[in-house]
């Protein structure tokens, strides 16, 4: 009937690839250099955030529906519209899809042709991009069959030098393992992978049923082993490169990009021809998820407009603007998006864990929408004092709220918000 084996490693590479974009590559070695000899603790806390959250966002849509705006039926269909649309901007044309090209420009291409223009880059990408996206029942194999071993082959042969190597390099930065962990855990808010999942799990989940499994049960199972694979994968990537970073041999304290870091490494490892390995790598790491994404993009367009947007020109739309704001610096573009990821990662986080561990039991939407409203205020008071907006106000908030002091003063009271949320219910039943 079909080889359900092979099914699962197709979709498993697939999520894999779409997952692993420009920020899961250059995010580990820097996180690496920066936890020093506390590197394995680094990895458990970008594993957090960067691995773990995103499968648990997989799981929760391949439980409560197909795609993340069946989870409307549960908590407010107008609620999870909002969060459609700022989850799309972020994942889509606004972050993702631009830093994709960025990277793939600053790692791939000027190392190779300093002289190349920017703009022209721009424009080819997004034309193969647009090209490769058109056609939305092929995407999937495309990725999974065809662009991913490119990618393992060439990180792999990265990483494992790097290891056999790895005496050469020094442990210049001493840090303490929790500092290291939360390092690892707040960085991963860059990989975007949390709003990510809850988008790219409608993908897979459609990929499956296009491929024979129509059955909720057998649906259901497909998808979580293909997270499974995608989430084994990712860990020995992100391991081996905050592994690499940690023995990078060069200082912390040393003014380095995200991508400057990268090539040194590669260059270390491989001489010359780490140049073109790393190129090959961030070419097929980046345009597996640029189009993953735009492709997404051009279906919640024609979803969210009832058709009148088509696909083709959802996907083309994408593919413009994304090419105007790719012409950014790397360290630009992740500049302006943490402030957009500090207000809406929490929310999808509350939303995931809540349904997660209560789903099955707490039917009520009021709960749940009592935890996302208190978790939204709290991230924006984050917002706000990270650009020093009501000062005042804004650190004697912080100073107050547990765990604030590491960018998670949103985690206990959204908990105890969804509690008082489920007393509130009780009393007005009784």
């Amino acid at each position: 009937m079909k080889n359900k084996f092979r099914i699962r490693l197709t979709l498993g590479f697939a999520l894999f690839a779409m997952f692993f974009g420009a920020g899961n590559l250059i995010l580990p070695p820097f996180i690496g250099l920066k936890a020093g000899n506390a590197w394995w603790a680094a990895i458990l806390g970008f594993f957090t955030t960067g691995i773990l959250a995103p499968f648990l966002g997989v799981i929760t849509i391949a439980s409560f529906g197909r795609k993340f705006q069946d989870l409307g039926k549960r908590i407010n269909p107008e609620l999870i519209t909002v969060l459609s649309v700022l989850i799309m901007l972020c994942i889509g044309p606004l972050i993702a899809i631009p830093r994709t090209a960025s990277t793939t420009f600053e790692i791939g291409i000027m190392p190779l042709m300093p002289q190349f223009n920017a703009s022209l880059f721009a424009s080819i990408f997004f034309a193969t991009v647009l090209a490769l996206s058109v056609s939305k029942s092929k995407i999937i194999d495309i990725i999974g069959n065809y662009l991913t071993p490119f990618l393992m082959l060439s990180l792999g042969i990265l990483i494992v030098l790097g290891i056999i190597d790895a005496d050469k390099g020094s442990l210049d930065s001493h840090q303490p393992w929790l500092d290291a962990y939360l390092l690892g855990f707040y960085e991963g808010y860059q990989t975007l992978d949390v709003l990510a999942a809850v988008i790219f799990a409608g993908i897979i989940i459609n990929a499956a049923i296009q491929k024979g499994f129509q059955q909720p049960k057998e649906r259901f199972q497909i998808t979580i082993n293909a997270g499974f694979i995608s989430m084994i994968a990712l860990l020995l990537i992100y391991g081996g490169l905050v592994f690499l970073g940690s023995h990078a041999g060069i200082s912390a304290a040393d003014e380095i990009s995200r991508t400057e870091l990268l090539l040194q490494i590669s260059h270390d490892i491989l001489g010359k021809s780490g140049t073109l390995v790393i190129s090959i790598a961030i070419s097929s790491a980046c345009l597996t998820t640029a189009i993953a994404l735009t492709s997404a993009m051009g279906s919640f367009c024609e979803d969210i407009s009832n058709g009148k947007i088509k696909y083709s020109i959802g996907v083309t739309i994408t593919c413009i603007i994304s090419g105007i704001l790719s012409i950014n610096s790397v360290d630009e573009i992740i500049s302006y998006a943490i402030t957009i990821l500090s207000f809406i990662y929490p929310i999808v986080f509350v939303l995931i864990l809540t349904l997660l561990i209560f789903g099955k039991k707490v039917m009520s939407p009021f709960p749940y929408l009592l935890a996302i409203l208190v978790t939204a205020f709290i991230s924006l008071i984050t917002v706000l004092a990270s650009h020093e907006i009501f000062p005042r106000f804004t650190t004697l908030f912080n100073r107050v709220l547990p765990l604030s002091a590491y960018d998670l003063g949103w985690l206990l009271p959204s908990f105890l918000a969804f509690s008082l949320g489920i007393l509130i219910q009780n009393l007005k039943k009784v």
